[in-house]
């Protein structure tokens, strides 16, 4: 038989996904796999599993959980020589790597999409803080995720991000930045700077056409603007115009980013350390499971 690990964390959205364990692991095993179950049980706990995972040559890495968890899970792969294929069921608050994929949060659909789906190479990106696999980001707003209250998230789901954002709203950073890439650099002062390889983050339309395979992340930077900031947010994130004066938008293979700023890094949602950050494209090093539609848009190298 195909072996298969499932690694759920069971605090992730509405904290319900063992009710479902019952349901998917009978509908692995009738496609041909053995299972194992792990539960996460403390921060990193996904890490170390998906190393053990990896050791153990698994042909089918299941993870349930937030964007939180499958980047825990990224950087278990990301160490290890042993790469399984990835099917995602999304039981997070926001998701947002699933929503780019349109992988739904109804654990029955997800699945559905997990055992008749395509297995696509997809990039993911290294760096000197850790291997993130849509976004990372410096500057304003990008602490929502992990600074908002988890009962708060359970009872208000995505809203519960938009009352932390609020509180925000006034605290626009400036921060000093040098910004290296394939094609030249940029020095500055910024309020906010996004690395992405995704459609979606924070639930917004950050890029409007991403292609998740070609090597290359699609940088976002703000220039600061006093009293301007959250009008030139507002913009970007609710109009995705392609030109808005203040906004800097462009695709590299390679990055390096030089700053002294305090505010720390978010990789995915979790918490980062603050300074420099170096990167590097992982071009179509993760295998991962999606429906044939989304293959076509954003996997153009395949």
């Amino acid at each position: 038989m195909k072996t298969c690990a499932i690694i759920y964390n069971p605090t992730s959205g509405r904290k319900d996904f063992e009710q479902h364990l019952d349901y998917v692991t009978s509908r692995l095993n009738e496609h041909g796999y053995e299972t194992t179950v792990f539960s996460t049980e403390r921060p990193k706990h996904a890490i170390s599993i998906t190393k053990d995972a990896c050791r153990n040559k698994v042909d089918l890495l299941v993870i349930a959980g937030g964007d939180g968890t499958f980047h825990e899970c990224l950087n278990g792969i990301a160490n290890s020589e042993h790469s399984p294929v990835i099917g995602y069921l999304p039981t997070g608050t926001a998701c947002d790597l699933a929503s780019t994929l349109k992988i739904p949060k109804k654990v029955d659909e997800a699945l559905d999409i997990l055992l008749s789906g395509e297995v696509v190479r997809m990039d993911y990106t290294n760096s000197n803080k850790g291997s993130f696999i849509y976004v990372t980001a410096i500057g304003t707003y990008v602490d929502i995720s992990y600074v908002t209250d988890s009962k708060l998230k359970k009872y208000l789901g995505y809203l519960a991000y938009l009352v932390t954002g609020i509180k925000e709203f006034f605290t626009i950073p400036m921060i000093k930045t040098k910004i290296e890439h394939d094609h030249g650099f940029l020095r500055g002062y910024y309020s906010l700077i996004l690395v992405v390889n995704s459609k979606k983050v924070a639930g917004f339309n950050i890029v409007n056409h991403p292609i998740l395979d070609d090597g290359k992340v699609d940088v976002v930077v703000y220039r600061y603007i006093p009293l301007l900031n959250n009008l030139l947010y507002f913009i970007s994130f609710i109009l995705s115009p392609k030109v808005l004066p203040g906004v800097r938008k462009f695709r590299t293979s390679k990055l390096k980013i030089y700053t002294d700023h305090p505010h720390k890094w978010n990789m995915d949602g979790e918490e980062a350390d603050s300074g420099n950050l170096n990167i590097q494209v992982q071009k179509q090093a993760l295998k991962i499971i999606v429906a044939p539609s989304i293959k076509e848009k954003y996997f153009k190298e395949q």
